[in-house]
């Protein structure tokens, strides 16, 4: 039985050598006639000014075909998704339709024996991908098959991420493409405070201009702060903290003090009523083990969750967006009051519903377009937004630490399931931007 395996294996290795030396054999760079036939070549045969952009799907690589500077600029659609090189036999690979055309259009070859980095192509390849679960999936199983069977071209630099826009905005004839939901905010904030103004029923001055931009601009960091705090605590009651008595490090001296703020907290969190969840804080007291914490309960369907809030989080840089908003929204008294904006106005229990009502009324008359497929742009719109080099954005892929680049693609990409369940586990809930 172990001859007969080492046999196979010596079979499956002069098979594969066979088959990497036929996706190696050409004449050159002017010979095109072994190219893939749904590769869209460029004109220009000097490879340091040529691009190759590795599009996902038949739809995508028919905008971006159109859409190319076709002296300088080739297309490859890739159909579906390549094989997880990380986990296939070498032989396996290589009879791989998808990868086998990918390998030939770069003209590299590819296996110890066959790889030659000086017949490249193309010295700019750029991976363009969907901005959804299945395109970051083929991105990563692309830089997976780069890493592990061409680590030159990424470490000369020939690798890229093209970054396509995430939003349309269209008001009348204009549009404007904004990069991504930070933008998008920050273009909605600007937009809501024109003419727009927050009177506090607390009787404090009216919010507006300037302030009132500083202000959603805060709030704003604050949520974005929240989504990254996951691990520590419920986001909800997070959010809560912003419009409650900020927690001051001086309280922690005062029994009384602290016991009032959380009791006050709780009692917001618990009046939503039956099927929510319901929260309760218990003080521990600082110990030789133990610095000062809040205990954080959160029960819900008869379990019980708990995080631990020591009192150097709530004077920390982690929670100090948080406190920023709370001590602006105590200044003013409350979050309720009255929201203005134009010849429009709203009463609101909240900052929070102030800011939500001026984002809408900021989106009246625009109309508001997310991309989730490269295949929704025409070509000038994938033109103008990710394929011209003058507008587009482009990440070049680096390896600044080898070891542990290696580890993750081993861990994230192998056979072996504990070390990935585990990765999981330990960082799902850093996750900011899921999509399932």
């Amino acid at each position: 039985k172990l001859i007969a395996g080492k046999v196979v294996d010596a079979a499956r290795a002069r098979e594969a050598a066979r088959k990497a030396r036929e996706l190696t054999r050409r004449k050159g760079a002017l010979d095109i006639a072994g190219l893939p036939g749904k590769l869209a070549d460029c004109q220009e045969r000097d490879p340091a000014l040529s691009e190759l952009f590795l599009v996902e799907g038949d739809s995508a690589g028919g905008s971006a075909k159109q859409g190319r500077n076709r002296k300088y600029q080739a297309v490859l659609p890739l159909k579906g998704k390549i094989l997880n090189v990380e986990k296939a036999r070498f032989d396996k690979m290589l009879n791989s339709a998808e990868v086998g055309t990918l390998i030939t259009a770069l003209g590299t070859g590819i296996g110890k024996d066959e790889f030659n980095v000086e017949k490249l192509r193309y010295h700019r390849i750029i991976i363009m991908t969907d901005a959804d679960v299945d395109g970051s999936h083929i991105r990563t199983l692309l830089l997976t098959f780069f890493y592990r069977q061409m680590p030159e071209l990424v470490e000369r630099g020939h690798v890229y991420i093209g970054l396509p826009p995430l939003y349309k905005i269209k008001q009348g004839k204009n549009e404007l493409y904004l990069k991504d939901d930070a933008a998008l905010n920050e273009y909605l904030i600007a937009s809501a405070v024109q003419d727009a103004a927050w009177i506090p029923t607390s009787g404090a001055a009216s919010v507006e201009g300037s302030t009132l931009e500083t202000l959603l601009r805060q709030y704003q960091a604050a949520l974005d702060q929240i989504g990254r705090l996951a691990q520590r605590g419920d986001a909800g009651v997070f959010t809560a903290m912003l419009e409650y008595t900020p927690l001051e490090d001086g309280m922690w001296n005062d029994d009384a003090s602290l016991h009032a703020w959380a009791d006050g907290l709780t009692s917001r969190l618990n009046a939503s009523g039956l099927g929510r969840p319901q929260f309760r804080f218990e003080l521990r007291d600082a110990t030789g083990e133990h610095p000062a914490a809040w205990l954080l309960k959160r029960a819900q369907h008869g379990t019980e969750h708990t995080w631990v809030l020591p009192r150097s989080f709530f004077s920390g840089a982690d929670f100090r967006p948080l406190l920023e908003v709370a001590r602006a929204l105590r200044d003013r008294g409350t979050g309720a009051g009255e929201v203005h904006r134009g010849n429009a106005a709203q009463a609101v229990g909240s900052f929070a519903e102030a800011r939500a009502w001026l984002f809408e009324e900021a989106k009246k008359g625009r109309q508001i377009q997310r991309f989730k497929g490269l295949g929704e742009m025409n070509p000038e719109q994938l033109w103008e937004t990710t394929v011209n080099p003058d507008t587009r954005r482009l990440l070049q892929v680096r390896i600044e630490d080898a070891l542990e680049a290696d580890q993750i693609f081993s861990t994230l990409m192998g056979d072996v399931v504990e070390p990935r369940r585990e990765f999981i586990e330990s960082n799902a809930l850093r996750v900011g931007n899921l999509d399932v």
